[in-house]
């Protein structure tokens, strides 16, 4: 009898916390992100255009029912990846946004209310098909001593393109075809073109495995393993915290893409160029600190991270990016300078957050699948908190009740995150990987 040993050689890319076999999909999410984040900073002023006047507060509900529909895509993407594996998801989420989109564009030339919602909403079940599907994907493959370093990675390519290089591509395409309402067309149009290659990217570049297998537990019914982190967070308060805290996270990010446009292209004079320059710089930082905010929870300690860095550095961070640029002088060079830089500290302090995605599967290691269900629920229930913060406290007190909410969502968010104590040296290779008996307690 022979015996054959099995080694494994990690690659630079490992080193990292890349986990080399996926490197092609991190690839595919930025690229699919960055289509995706085209419309990110002119689509509220472009969407109140094409109906005529001050509309924002209408605009603000018709993308507080699209986030409604990035939430429970949002659950599904965890869900549906443990029954069909993730590639199969990926791949859905691909062809709802581009018919969407398409149905999207049609009903803006239309000025058609009803199409907005019904297009915009399904449009929604687009990208979190897509890129937490992947990020399912990532949790089933990353070494635990890497987990949140992986999923550093994973936001350096989420939010590389949502808002940052989409809002890059907008500043240069838009002048291309001609500006205004109609070079912002064209450039919605054009960003279908990066969707594809980004889903043709992680469809056919990546071999791993767990992609196009079930994940779930063979003898567990679909309505089991739809359920399971439902029930999981019913039964379990310290996911449901993990949950509302990463729900609060990047909440303010979405809620400010609807408030600032007009205000610091045209209130604060610094016009629309300068506006979605400031957010790719903002962004930027967000970027660069994405994978070593992982790596510092991944030493510090996953849950320190989370309170000083993301929830106290972003609550600081949000009301310097609202109140520097309202204290400068209104369209002045040097003003706007600043300003940027105040909204840089948001942008680096919300990679302060990054560890979550590792905490939540470490709180209930037997139910992983589960737990990542919930998780990717909160990443993209988080667009929808944020646009329905802003359509029902803009009505009543303003944009600086708007800020001043998210801050106190943040307060709320520092007391929960005390209760989550996760040991995050232990290795649980031997836990269940996804939603085997996720409704036990």
């Amino acid at each position: 009898m022979t015996t054959t040993t099995v080694t494994t050689t990690e690659t630079f890319l490992d080193r990292i916390g890349i986990p080399h076999p996926l490197r092609w999909g991190f690839l595919g999410v930025l690229v699919f992100m960055t289509g995706n984040g085209v419309e990110s900073n002119f689509l509220s002023p472009h969407m109140t255009e094409a109906l005529g006047g001050n509309q924002l507060v209408l605009v603000a509900q018709i993308i507080a029912m699209y986030s409604l529909a990035v939430l429970i895509a949002s659950y599904l993407s965890g869900a549906l990846a443990d029954l069909w594996g993730p590639r199969r998801v990926m791949t859905l989420g691909f062809v709802a946004w581009v018919v969407f989109e398409i149905a999207f564009l049609v009903s803006l030339s239309m000025a058609s209310v009803p199409l907005m919602f019904v297009s915009y909403f399904l449009r929604g079940f687009g990208f979190p098909l897509f890129a937490f599907a992947f990020l399912v994907w990532i949790n089933q493959v990353a070494p635990k001593k890497r987990a949140g370093t992986a999923v550093g990675w994973f936001y350096v390519m989420f939010t590389g393109g949502l808002p940052t290089l989409g809002s890059l591509f907008a500043v240069f395409v838009i002048p291309a075809f001609g500006g205004g309402y109609h070079g912002e067309t064209w450039t919605m149009i054009a960003s279908i073109g990066l969707v594809l290659i980004g889903w043709a990217i992680a469809r056919f570049c990546v071999k791993e495995a767990h992609g196009a297998r079930r994940l779930a537990d063979p003898a567990d019914s679909t309505a089991k393993v739809l359920s399971a982190g439902i029930v999981l967070t019913a039964r379990n308060p310290r996911i449901l915290m993990g949950f509302l805290i990463r729900l609060i996270n990047t909440a303010p990010e979405f809620g400010m893409f609807i408030v600032l446009p007009a205000i610091v292209a045209d209130s604060l004079g610094w016009g629309q160029s300068r506006w979605l320059i400031m957010t790719v710089v903002i962004f930027a930082g967000n970027i660069a600190f994405n994978a070593v905010f992982g790596a510092i929870g991944d030493r510090m300690g996953w849950v320190r991270t989370v309170r000083w860095f993301g929830i106290v550095g972003s609550s600081i961070g949000l009301l310097l990016w609202w109140y520097v640029p309202h204290w400068v002088p209104a369209g002045s060079d040097w003003g706007f300078v600043v300003a940027t830089i105040a909204g840089t500290v948001f942008g680096i302090m919300l990679a302060g957050f990054v560890p979550m995605g590792a905490i939540m599967p470490a709180l209930v290691p037997q139910h992983k699948g589960a737990a990542m269900a919930m998780y990717t629920t909160a990443a993209g229930g988080a667009t929808f908190l944020g646009s329905a913060v802003v359509a029902l406290a803009l009505p009543l007190w303003g944009p600086v009740g708007v800020v001043w909410t998210f801050v106190a969502l943040y307060a709320c968010a520092f007391v929960m995150i005390g209760f989550l104590k996760v040991d995050q040296h232990r290795d649980d290779a031997t836990a269940a990987p996804a939603f085997a008996e996720a409704g036990a307690r």
